[in-house]
Parts: structure tokens; sequence; C-alpha cells
């Protein structure tokens, strides 16, 4: 019986497929417990609107990122922190600052998609952070950390 996954299942496919599994396992399990329709012609041409759809929404998506990562380059941030007289930060400087300091130039990025490719910033001196965008946009943001 050919059906269509709506999500993914284990050992079978991801979302969207179109499968081939025996009957009793599509009406008996994968139907009822909506992880599957019936690959009926209708329900292919409902699949294929849907698919074509989504990609012109994560194209969209995408371009958006690109224009960002464009004004993003470049970009040189300054965090100050509060030094011992050898340079070294009392604590570390983290997401949370840079995400503020890009806030600040008018960039409002998550916390959670800036990834520091030094676990722990904890001296004065320029560093460089990683912004993801999208899933296939990056941006190096480079910035410097100085004493107050």
């Amino acid at each position: 019986m050919e059906i269509i996954l709506l999500q993914d299942v284990a050992n079978l496919g991801s979302k969207d497929d179109i499968v081939n599994v025996k009957n009793g396992y599509a009406r008996n399990y994968l139907i009822p417990q909506k992880f599957a329709i019936s690959a009926t012609p209708s329900a292919k041409k409902v699949l294929a609107e849907n698919i074509k759809q989504r990609a012109h929404k994560e194209a969209k998506i995408k371009a958006d990122a690109e224009a960002l990562a464009k004004q993003m380059e470049g970009i040189k941030l300054t965090i100050g922190a509060k030094t011992s007289t050898s340079g070294k930060i009392f604590g570390s400087v983290n997401t949370i600052q840079i995400a503020e300091a890009l806030a600040a130039k008018g960039f409002a990025i998550e916390r959670k998609n800036i990834l520091m490719k030094d676990d722990q910033v904890k001296e004065i001196g320029t560093y460089t952070a990683e912004v993801k965008l999208h899933k296939e946009v990056k941006v190096p943001v480079e910035f410097e950390v100085v004493s107050e």
C-alpha cells in the first residue's frame, strides 16, 4: 500500500515521503496513529502543492537572511568588562553580552543563534563569534573585549 508520511517515522522515512508498506501496517498502525495518510491521486496533488509553497517560503526566508548577513558583514563590536590589573576579566563574556551589543547596533539576534569559537572569554582581546541567521547562512562577527 502506498502512503504519504505526515511526520518522521523511524526506519521508514521522513515527513512528506511517499513509501510502500504492507496493508496491515498502514491500516492498523500508521493511519490510526496519524503518522500517514493513504496516497490517493488527490492527496499526491495536495502534497506537491504544499512542497512547492514551502520551498517558496524557505527561499524567501533564506534571501532575507542573506540580506541581513550583508548588512552585518564587517561589523565590529566593543564589549566592556570589569578586569583586574593583569587583564583578566572578573567572570566571562558570553553570548548574552554579544546579543546586547548587536541589539545596540540595530540587529535583533537571539543569543541561542550566536556561537562562540572560544568557549569562555576571560581575557581582554579580540575574538570572533559566529551568528547563525539561517541553517545555511552564518556570519562571523568580530568583537573586542575592553576594560571598563
